[in-house]
């Protein structure tokens, strides 16, 4: 809950604040009337009051986590928000070439991450699993739009090593 009972020198009252898809919502509810404390009935109907208006905003929260949750975001370049490219240094000094997924997972509702291998799986089964563990943990079906959109952002061959070329460059 965030209602807060807040008794400083400038306002005595209750706050409710949520922080809705970036926005702050922040109303006040005072107990002062007449430069007098509210008590009793008046002072427990207020609070009641941000209460329920503290039920509303977490529900509103809520449905816009969810929401954010299942959308899936590519940008005009094609790249994948949560699925990145990275030049994985192993214990030997190469450079292995991998997609790594980072993404809040609606399943465990944690942070989680996971790489795939390039090189070991090729590019399209690499993106292929990268796909299936980031629609796997947003909780996305199959058969849905945003899963087909993952799957037609798959870069290129030519897209993937020009990023390589790049990641040397930006090395050096």
């Amino acid at each position: 809950m965030s209602v807060e009972l807040l008794d400083t020198p400038r306002f005595h009252g209750f706050r409710v604040r949520r922080q809705i898809a970036g926005k702050t919502y922040q109303e006040y509810y005072s107990l002062k009337e007449h430069g007098k404390r509210l008590r009793g009935p008046r002072r427990a109907s207020l609070k009641a009051a941000a209460e329920a208006r503290d039920a509303e905003l977490e529900k509103l929260q809520l449905e816009a986590r969810e929401k954010a949750a299942r959308e899936v975001d590519i940008d005009a370049k094609g790249n994948v928000r949560g699925i990145l490219f990275r030049l994985k240094r192993e214990k030997s000094g190469n450079r292995t070439p991998v997609f790594q997924i980072g993404i809040m997972s609606t399943l465990e509702n944690k942070i989680v991450n996971t790489t795939v291998s390039i090189t070991r799986h090729g590019l399209e089964n690499a993106w292929k699993r990268a796909v299936d563990f980031y629609a796997t943990h947003k909780q996305l079906n199959k058969r849905s739009r945003a899963y087909k959109d993952l799957l037609a952002a798959q870069p290129t061959e030519a897209r993937l090593k020009r990023m390589i070329r790049q990641a040397d460059r930006a090395r050096k």
